[in-house]
């Protein structure tokens, strides 16, 4: 029998009612005492949509430090953690299960770009090791401040023993797994590639190395938190620019993936992408309603350094946004390849847009699928693509939705055309379920 999207999967011995993802995205939701509200106001629909497995977007396991953007719910705070009891309760109640996504930034977090951020908290940078030359020439540049504090052995330990503690007080509020952020130029990601990676200890040099702390921090989940399901993404820099001489190749990426599947990580996310946080995690069109929003402008300028710095900012992002067209299914090569060498689920996520090619890449390239930014535009996406066999997104992937993330933007569809074509959808019920669907 074909293998669907409607088709049940197992997933650490979780079995989970289909093979659609809602993939992790910035909720926004900050810390204050409504944290936990607007979490199940953003994720909520997408369980009661159908959605088999809900991602719960970057979560930060340490304090102020490692924060990729503003307005995380960071998952340092045991309360904060506890409160989130309200968010899987609500997932469960319609037939879903829900992960939550546990990060640390490392050179991509906001003490070293968002100046506002960073001049407010100072909290440490800390890093695998030493910025490379490019990160040391942008800051010569003025798009970023180093004070780099390369991680020694024990600290390293340190930091995958927060991810333990994390895990173990998710678990304890309901949460179903964890996924862990093992790309988006993340700490985890800076320690696999050895454009950043130039330690001289266990946890640098071979790639055997470099994968350790991504075992370290499962072997500290599993300590803490027992058998839960734990999920990572694996990056392959296949977008890297020719002047990089050291980077993350594709074989190294399906090696990686291979030592973790053998380390006991329960499913895998291949991604393609390059050592730097540019539109090659995100493509498509360059945002420009996004940049022109006077609203934003404001928070541009505190995150970048001032007008001028932000107008550079937005200039290297018309650039970068030339060699990074929007492209299908752009991860499911290296899914493939990785699904061929490990006995765990893959799960394939980034420009999955048809139904259709959800249902040929099942089973050949991966065993789930997951989107992300659609539902921005449609928060119900799930009834669609699980009930109707051509359905197809709204979403443009134009990155209106993106830009203004670095100002502290809630992450929304502002495309009016986008906008009303989701309300035709809404008057004809496309997002309605049957009452028996949470049976």
């Amino acid at each position: 029998m074909p293998v669907t999207l409607d088709t049940p999967v197992d997933v650490g011995g979780l079995t989970l009612p289909n093979r659609l993802y809602r993939a992790p995205l910035l909720e926004h939701a900050g810390e204050g005492p409504g944290a936990v509200d607007r979490l199940v106001a953003e994720l909520e629909p997408a369980a009661e949509s159908g959605v088999g497995l809900v991602m719960q977007g970057a979560t930060p396991v340490r304090g102020r430090e490692g924060r990729a953007a503003p307005g995380m719910t960071g998952f340092d705070d045991p309360d904060r953690i506890a409160s989130m009891r309200a968010l899987t309760d609500a997932v469960h109640d319609h037939g879903g299960r829900v992960f939550c996504q546990l990060a640390h930034g490392g050179l991509r977090s906001m003490e070293v770009w968002h100046r506002a951020y960073r001049e407010e908290h100072s909290p440490p940078q800390r890093t695998v090791s030493a910025p490379p030359w490019p990160l040391r020439a942008a800051e010569a540049l003025g798009f970023v401040a180093l004070d780099a504090r390369p991680l020694s052995t024990d600290e390293t330990y340190d930091l995958a023993a927060d991810f333990g503690v994390a895990a173990e007080r998710a678990v304890a509020a309901g949460y179903d797994g964890i996924h862990l952020a093992g790309a988006t130029m993340g700490i985890f990601q800076q320690f696999l590639s050895p454009f950043y990676n130039d330690r001289d200890d266990e946890f640098g040099g071979s790639l055997r190395n470099r994968t350790r702390f991504f075992e370290v921090v499962l072997e500290s989940i599993r300590e803490r938190a027992g058998d839960v399901p734990v999920v990572t993404k694996v990056p392959a820099e296949t977008r890297t620019p020719w002047w990089i001489r050291e980077h993350l190749t594709l074989a190294e990426g399906v090696r990686a993936a291979e030592r973790l599947a053998d380390a006991g990580y329960d499913a895998l996310v291949p991604v393609t992408e390059s050592p730097f946080w540019d539109h090659s995690i995100v493509r498509g069109s360059f945002p420009e309603r996004a940049w022109d929003d006077e609203r934003f402008a404001e928070g541009y300028e505190a995150a970048f350094g001032g007008p001028l710095r932000a107008r550079a900012v937005r200039l290297a992002s018309r650039v970068d946004a030339r060699g990074n067209d929007f492209e299908p299914a752009w991860n499911a090569d290296f899914c493939r390849r990785v699904r061929d060498r490990v006995d765990v689920p893959v799960l394939c996520v980034g420009g999955l847009r048809e139904r259709e090619r959800m249902d040929r890449l099942l089973g050949d390239a991966c065993d789930m699928v997951g989107v992300g930014r659609p539902f921005y535009a449609e928060p119900r996406l799930g009834a669609r693509l699980l009930s109707e066999p051509g359905a197809e997104v709204v979403c443009e992937n134009c990155n209106n939705c993106v830009v203004p993330q670095a100002a502290g933007e809630v992450g929304v569809c502002r495309t009016p055309e986008v906008l009303r074509e989701r309300g035709r959808l809404e008057k004809a019920g496309a997002y309605e379920r049957g009452p028996e669907a949470d049976d």
